[in-house]
């Protein structure tokens, strides 16, 4: 999973087809756990590029894609939030909530 900075985040999500990117805050136990179910799944999706991004260097962003709180899982298309994720359950109920999600 790649790691992107305030300054690709426009880049990136405007210009990816499909996007899963991973808000999450250093400290954060769940959030950490959280990233071990993500590299999971980066596995199964291999046409959907996986970032994450501390949502402390974003606060204007995250205030913008109304993020209540970390870990949080955005899957963007087009340039547009198709799926927002807070509670992550388990692999096998991301990967179903993703795959609901995904244009057809």
């Amino acid at each position: 999973m790649n790691t992107i900075g305030r300054n690709d985040i426009k880049r990136m999500v405007e210009g990816e087809p499909l996007l899963a990117l991973s808000l999450y805050t250093p400290l954060c136990g769940t959030c950490q756990l959280a990233r071990r179910m993500l590299v999971v799944l980066e596995q199964l999706f291999p046409d959907i590029p996986f970032c994450e991004t501390d949502i402390n260097y974003i606060p204007e962003q995250a205030a913008a894609w109304k993020i209540e709180s970390v870990p949080c899982l955005l899957l963007f298309a087009g340039g547009e939030i198709i799926g927002k994720w807070y509670a992550f359950h388990s692999v096998p109920y991301l990967y179903e909530a993703i795959r609901a999600r995904l244009p057809r």
